[in-house]
């Protein structure tokens, strides 16, 4: 199964903040993740406000990593091939960082294909119902990949 991933993170190479799976069939994960430290301004402005107004009752309280880690592993758990498809490489980058706990080791997850996905002129930030919330994002990717199928 496809599964539609976004992140929102702490500027170029900073903290991950949170994170949607979305699959093709509707499941959905969000999570937030604990951070410590200073925001970059365009994050504080633009992502935080927005990490917690997701209408439908999926907020989980701020997560460490390792939490977020297991959470993740939990939700593809079912599936034995997952394809996770992102539009931006950091997300990919971001959420295979997440599932490693410590020096070799990592989340017991399913053998995971990515996908990268170049989108021009598709903004999934401008087509999402909550701007820089990682879920209305993964939703908007999803509804767009899905509508050119």
């Amino acid at each position: 199964m496809r599964y539609f991933l976004d992140t929102e993170y702490n500027g170029w190479g900073g903290n991950l903040l949170s994170l949607a799976l979305v699959s093709e069939h509707g499941e959905e994960l969000y999570l937030t993740l604990a951070w410590n430290g200073a925001l970059e301004p365009w994050v504080e402005r633009n992502v935080v406000p927005y990490l917690d107004t997701v209408p439908e009752p999926l907020i989980s309280p701020r997560l460490s990593r390792a939490d977020a880690a297991r959470t993740v592993a939990h939700f593809l758990a079912g599936d034995a091939e997952p394809l996770i498809v992102a539009d931006w490489p950091e997300d990919i980058a971001l959420i295979s960082a997440l599932l490693v706990t410590g020096p070799g080791m990592m989340v017991e997850v399913p053998p995971i294909t990515f996908r990268f996905v170049e989108l021009s002129g598709f903004s999934t930030a401008a087509n999402s119902k909550v701007p820089h919330n990682a879920l209305h994002d993964a939703r908007a990717l999803r509804d767009h990949i899905l509508g050119l199928e």
